[in-house]
């Protein structure tokens, strides 16, 4: 039967013969007859409008020549397509026109006005246009609770969103694995790699973090191994840094390490090959970031402007908090704590001191429900690195905004110097994270009664960099 793309095409192209007029080699009607259209013998004859395209069987230089000439005009005509298929008002699927209307559609969107690869260029740019305006709509009602958009993971399986890293090796060669498993958390999102076909970490430079969403938005309902996707670059990581003093855990057979931000690399002791890469990504502008960059550029956030504070005398007041430890789907520690503040002569080392549990207020304190633990899994063995955990941290400002948001690895430690908590009780520990815009100072003791950690002590230190550019103040 001719019916579907193929006669679509030839009709395209019967349409296109119409608008141009006869051709030098033999009139219009040889002309359309002749299209798209090719005959048994020693060679093939092509007829494309104004300029018959020829191909005899020991003229390969000109076969090749012509070949290129009308495969990149078909592409730009399949775009053509695709372009106002997609942003038509009509919204008309493929399907079959008469001649006449064909005309008159590519009257007006024409392949060799413009140049190589511009209906394409044109598609994505629309398409993200397209996809801005969708997020924005379906992102604008946000939870009071967290701050963050309510239907976040909503979004997730609407944009047939998935994530992909790739790994380039020092000579230039790459490796693109999209992700094997993710478990959707609170205010998180922990993706996972793995397999039996790894790169010598040994070669690798470079891992680039992106998101991945389907260039054409249907198609992510039925997924096929070749589609086209496009990739939003997150993050880039040195794999030159899994050294000593990033490595947080380990068991009888893996090492893992903490990349800056939010990635986790598993190593196998005895091969000192990749065992898997997990990444924790908050749900703080994840949809975006994940959508709206490009393959080498990340997302830029929208410029910020400033919350003004009417009474800078007063400090920091009416925050809230949000934090979790967790790993695997479980839960370790799950607490909100509101109406946070601190004066504004608590600052230490460029940083405000923010208190959320106090050390000697033991009404305060809280337990870590269960055996504290980071759980992996790759083809063939699992495990679970004991002390290690994912941390969540959304802080809101006091207007409900969010004002400092990460998701990264953690481990509890002992302490350097002696703590100030109630040693009597067992040994005591910490757990600390830190970046550009603040740290996380957790103190915790080992109960031996109830085998469990008990919290007595949690700090935030704000960097006053951040609160200035935040509120346009002057700290």
């Amino acid at each position: 039967m001719a019916t579907g793309r193929g006669r679509i095409l030839r009709q395209h192209w019967l349409g296109l013969q119409t608008l141009r007029g006869p051709s030098r080699g033999g009139g219009a009607a040889r002309g359309r007859a002749r299209a798209f259209g090719f005959r048994k013998g020693p060679g093939v004859k092509f007829s494309a409008g104004s300029a018959a395209l020829r191909c005899h069987a020991r003229g390969g230089r000109h076969w090749e020549s012509s070949f290129s000439c009308c495969s990149g005009f078909l592409d730009g005509f399949i775009w053509i397509r695709i372009y106002s298929t997609a942003f038509s008002p009509t919204r008309s699927n493929w399907k079959v026109n008469s001649v006449e209307k064909i005309a008159v559609s590519v009257s007006s969107l024409s392949v060799q006005d413009k140049e190589a690869g511009y209906w394409k260029k044109e598609y994505i740019r629309k398409q993200i246009a397209s996809v801005k305006a969708a997020l924005a709509d379906i992102l604008k009602p946000v939870n009071p609770y967290t701050g963050l958009p309510v239907k976040t993971k909503e979004a997730l399986r609407m944009f047939g969103l998935g994530w992909a890293i790739i790994l380039k090796e020092k000579r230039g060669k790459e490796y693109i694995m999209e992700h094997v498993d993710l478990s959707v958390n609170d205010t998180s999102v922990t993706v996972i790699w793995y397999g039996k076909n790894w790169p010598c970490l040994a070669s690798l430079s470079t891992l680039d973090l992106c998101g991945v969403t389907p260039v054409f938005m249907d198609w992510y309902k039925t997924p096929t191994k070749h589609r086209l996707r496009w990739h939003s670059l997150i993050a880039k990581y040195n794999l030159s840094h899994l050294t000593v003093s990033t490595m947080i855990g380990c068991d009888r057979l893996i090492r893992i390490f903490c990349l800056h931000p939010g990635l986790l690399v598993g190593v196998w002791k005895k091969e000192e090959e990749l065992a898997f890469v997990m990444a924790n990504l908050h749900f703080h502008h994840l949809v975006e970031r994940s959508t709206l960059g490009s393959a080498t550029i990340p997302y830029e956030l929208p410029p910020h402007s400033p919350f003004l504070d009417d009474s800078p005398e007063y400090g920091l007041h009416g925050y809230q908090l949000h934090v979790d430890l967790h790993s695997g789907g479980v839960f370790y520690l799950c607490g909100t704590f509101r109406n946070l503040f601190t004066k504004k002569g608590n600052i230490e080392n460029g940083h405000v001191k923010l208190i959320v549990i106090h050390l000697k207020n033991n009404r305060e304190h809280l337990p870590l429900i269960g055996k504290v633990g980071l759980s992996w899994k790759t083809d063939i063995f699992d495990g679970c690195i004991k002390s290690c955990s994912m941390m969540d941290v959304t802080l809101l400002d006091e207007h409900g905004k969010p004002f400092w948001c990460f998701s990264s690895p953690v481990c509890m430690r002992s302490p350097a110097t002696p703590s100030d908590g109630p040693s009597f009780l067992g040994q005591t520990y910490s757990v600390d994270y830190v970046d550009g815009e603040g740290r996380v100072h957790v103190e915790l003791v080992w109960i031996r009664e109830t085998e469990e950690y008990l919290i007595v002590n949690l700090v935030l230190y704000l960097s006053i960099a951040k609160i200035n550019r935040w509120f346009g103040t002057e700290y």
